[in-house]
């Protein structure tokens, strides 16, 4: 696949094209032509001798400090030395990649007054499969993410630090070298259009949205099948109860379940059971309610990254009329208060799937299951502490979900005095995601455990292909097993596509 930049921008499927892919990136001659044009008005500028930030001034509380004409190319390279100064473990592969990608988005729309150079540049980089060693620490969202920036475009001078193979950190010189490339002279303005923008948390958005889309719909299954397990009833999920309440996410998860619990001899069995409980637990009952508003925040987090894709967040912006003008577009709020949203929403997902997990294994509310899912319980523990596992991953998603975009914090004596963190929020959000990979493969594991424990009665077509997902894993229910590799084969299932795939080939397909 070939990523072709435009000077409209890239879409979503681009950039996780290039970030988890192997797509190859070019740059449209259309793009070219505006970066050149844009470049032509920062050269007459410099020309005038007119003062301009971040052309013949300093940067941030330094703004009003006039540089030189000689000397505007040290500043350039100076100001990506000094603002590369992040700490901490590396970010991952695809987040660097994802954040080179957007950054030539940014520049290819024509209002960076940069060269073609620096973005092809940047391309180079991306093909050659060189990623820059960019640590965790650093970005405050303030003028965009300019400590991550500033570590990739280090490598460009042929400075700094490259991710190695292996995770080792190799210099920049060297991974060049070996690569075939050259190390590139920044010019006026260059150094500051490479850095100041929303592009790594605009990234991590992006890969947390499609990661988070799939875990919703992930969701809906392990929860059908916790539901069949316990003999709950589908009677909650019915399409006109969902009308009256006309959340789309509601409807689209109850729809989900429903069908998920369809040619069920589990459920055929007590289905006009008058005995049978009037009413399920709230976190069997609702839990279309929760799961669907997390698909509505999904959606409005989509618009919101969808809208910034299309967005201009440099700083200063280089207008068509010549004009050269200061903004606050880099400032990530939208995006910070976006990924904090969904942050909440996932640890709700991951919080409710818990609770039917310790339903699952509670002798007492489990309805004729063993305690903890366990046939010879006693000298057995079955699954009780996978559920502790899952109970103290809920309770970090918990300290997670805490905003971080309501923590500002005053930088640049003062000139950049509110600051989004915007970077911590995604980077917290991806591990919400992770860890409600993590619950997620726990609920699995234990549906799975109840549905063999229900037998002879043959569980759901989505139940049976769980039951074969695992099979080679998990096994049939026995004596104790070392689990840690049995839930780590189960978040593979829940975190890889063949187990939907499977399943929509006997139910048609999830929302």
């Amino acid at each position: 696949m070939t990523v072709t930049i435009q000077p409209t921008g890239v879409s979503p499927a681009d950039v996780l094209a290039v970030a988890r892919g192997t797509a190859k990136v070019v740059l449209d001659p259309a793009t070219v032509d505006a970066m050149a044009t844009s470049r032509s008005i920062v050269d007459g500028i410099e020309a005038a001798g007119r003062p301009v930030y971040g052309v013949s001034t300093g940067f941030g509380a330094l703004a009003n400090t006039f540089v030189a004409p000689e000397r505007r190319a040290e500043l350039q390279h100076a100001l990506i030395r000094s603002h590369a100064a992040g700490v901490g473990a590396p970010m991952p592969r695809e987040v660097v990649r994802a954040m080179m990608l957007l950054r030539v988005r940014s520049l290819a729309l024509g209002r960076s007054g940069v060269r073609p150079l620096v973005a092809e540049a940047l391309v180079d980089l991306l093909n050659h499969d060189v990623t820059p060693w960019v640590p965790e620490h650093g970005s405050l969202g303030a003028s965009g993410d300019l400590a991550p920036l500033a570590h990739c475009a280090l490598v460009l001078l042929g400075e700094g630090w490259v991710l190695g193979a292996d995770g080792e950190r190799v210099p920049a010189t060297d991974a060049l070298r070996r690569a075939g490339l050259t190390p590139i002279e920044l010019a006026a303005k260059e150094g500051l259009a490479l850095i100041n923008g929303t592009d790594g948390m605009l990234g991590m958005l992006l890969l947390a949205i499609h990661d988070a889309a799939h875990l919703f719909t992930m969701a809906d299954v392990t929860a059908a099948l916790a539901i069949e397990a316990m003999l709950g009833s589908e009677r909650p999920f019915l399409p006109e109860l969902h009308a009256i309440r006309p959340h789309p996410g509601q409807g689209a998860s109850a729809a989900n379940i429903l069908r998920l619990l369809q040619n069920s001899a589990v459920m055929d069995s007590h289905r006009d059971d008058l005995a049978h409980a009037v009413q399920d637990a709230y976190s069997m009952r609702c839990a279309p309610q929760v799961a669907g508003a997390a698909r509505d925040t999904l959606d409005f987090v989509d618009t919101v990254a969808g809208r910034e894709l299309l967005s201009v967040v440099d700083n200063p912006v280089v207008l068509p009329d010549g004009r050269v003008e200061s903004t606050g577009n880099f400032h990530g709020a939208p995006l910070g208060f976006a990924a904090d949203f969904l942050a909440i929403a996932a640890a709700e997902v991951g919080a409710i799937a818990e609770r039917r997990v310790d339903r699952l294994l509670d002798v007492t509310r489990s309805r004729d299951l063993p305690a903890f899912l366990s046939p010879d319980a006693g000298v057995n523990s079955g699954l009780m502490i996978a559920q502790y596992t899952a109970a103290g991953i809920v309770a970090e998603n918990r300290r997670l979900a805490a905003p971080a975009s309501v923590d500002s914090l005053p930088t640049s004596g003062m000139q950049e005095d509110h600051v989004s963190m915007g970077w911590a929020a995604a980077k917290k959000l991806r591990t919400v995601l992770d860890n409600l990979t993590s619950l997620l493969a726990v609920e699995l594991l234990a549906a799975v455990r109840g549905l063999q424990l229900r037998a002879p009665l043959t569980p759901s077509p989505a139940g049976r292909a769980a039951i074969a997902a695992l099979a080679g894993v998990a096994g049939e229910p026995g004596p104790d097993v070392f689990l840690a590799p049995v839930m780590e084969a189960a978040r593979a299932v829940v975190g890889g596509p063949e187990l939907r795939a499977a399943i929509e080939r006997e139910v048609g397909p999830l929302a």
